[in-house]
């Protein structure tokens, strides 16, 4: 049978028979952990931390939820018999690992989202909003498919609720070419829900002093200021969150003349009152400046 990743001893690998933590909150398995203390060693062997305390205490939930997972053939385990702290740990494996399918990725993001309301601080204290950020960002999917689509919506309603004031410096993330281009990227060919998101995901850059150098290259990136003016002339159910998306660009003077260059002051300042304010306040009269 396939052992999850946490019922494995991260020091042999093998199916723990006698669960232990030590004072840095690693589990091993005692036989595994008592050799390397017996070698000499007197660090812990997953974090290298240098133990104050190198007694450990039996993990019996870890024990009893094993027990359970054996008894029924290691088919099924019952996440009732796990503590707070346990449930979170596996939320955060199943969107971490590599070998978590896309399907489990997108149940264990509705796990989150139901989690939020109730735990906000256990789920920030834990890295749950930089993780998320790595998760949409990080890395590029050449091809869209509905669970990857999904994956993504969720995980964006995860990120606006878990961004409470001062978590806006994680966004910075953000600022790194890579990063900064699968953003642009998934702006581009994301759907009106995604799109949505990422206007609101903008304002909130601009809002903070935190993230001003990142709204400086936002208001900067003509594709991104393309796909604004965009769905604010032919999306009217998005017209309004790329109306503040715009705005909250427009609140760097540094952006002033992309935005104009951009056609997006002059092309929607009769849509909206405080967009038409900023036009006039950037010299916009109608026409595109050159």
């Amino acid at each position: 049978m396939a052992i999850p990743h946490l019922f494995r001893c991260p020091i042999s690998l093998d199916l723990f028979t006698d669960p232990v933590t030590l004072c840095t909150g690693q589990t091993y398995d005692r036989s595994s952990i008592e050799k390397w203390l017996a070698a000499g060693n007197l660090t812990c062997p997953v974090t290298m931390q240098k133990l104050h305390d190198p007694s450990f205490v039996p993990n019996h939930t870890l024990r009893h939820f094993i027990h359970q997972w054996l008894q029924m053939g290691g088919r099924h385990f019952d996440p009732g018999y796990l503590t707070k702290t346990d449930i979170f740990s596996v939320l955060k494996h199943n969107l971490e690992s590599q070998e978590t399918t896309m399907k489990t990725k997108l149940q264990t993001l509705e796990n989150v989202n139901l989690l939020v309301s109730k735990e906000p601080s256990c789920l920030l204290q834990l890295g749950f909003l930089s993780l998320l950020l790595k998760q949409l960002f990080g890395k590029a999917e050449s091809e869209l498919s509905q669970d990857y689509i999904k994956f993504l919506q969720e995980a964006l309603l995860c990120v606006s609720r878990l961004l409470l004031p001062g978590q806006f410096k994680c966004l910075n993330i953000l600022i790194e070419d890579s990063n900064l281009e699968n953003f642009i990227s998934l702006f581009e060919r994301g759907n009106s829900k995604i799109k949505k998101s990422l206007c609101h995901l903008i304002d909130v850059i601009s809002s903070s002093p935190e993230t001003k150098k990142l709204c400086s290259q936002l208001g900067k990136s003509h594709r991104i200021l393309d796909v604004i003016v965009m769905i604010i002339l032919q999306d009217s159910e998005l017209s309004d969150p790329g109306i503040q998306a715009l705005s909250g660009l427009c609140s760097l003077e540094s952006n002033h003349e992309s935005l104009v260059h951009s056609g997006g002051i002059n092309g929607i300042h009769n849509v909206h009152s405080e967009c038409g304010e900023k036009a006039k306040e950037l010299g916009g009269d109608g026409n595109v400046k050159s």
